[in-house]
């Protein structure tokens, strides 16, 4: 039975690499889903609409918390609490890109 991961994207820098990652997930026949949340992208490349068209082909997802990525990208909308449904489905959660602090 394949296993369902979903990386989650707080962090604007890293979301786009994210994707990519969930798309290496997806290849190894793994159900993979992306969130990006609070940030907005005004243009993504073409290259990485494809990877989220990749996503989505192998029964995956990109979802946003942000209406002007529904807009302007085509990303599946999703609230706080629908994420929060999703994420107990998951067999793998990541928390992709978290910065952490320097003072540890």
């Amino acid at each position: 039975m394949s296993k369902k991961a979903c990386f989650l994207f707080v962090n604007k820098e890293y979301t786009l690499d994210g994707i990519r990652s969930a798309l290496g997930l997806a290849v190894e026949n793994m159900y993979s889903y992306g969130v990006i949340m609070y940030n907005e992208f005004e243009t993504i490349s073409d290259y990485h609409k494809e990877n989220i068209e990749w996503v989505r082909d192998m029964e995956g997802d990109v979802f946003t918390t942000v209406d002007a990525n529904v807009e302007k990208l085509g990303l599946t909308k999703i609230t706080l609490e629908e994420i929060g449904q999703k994420l107990r489905d998951m067999d793998v959660i990541v928390p992709y890109g978290i910065m952490r602090s320097d003072k540890s």
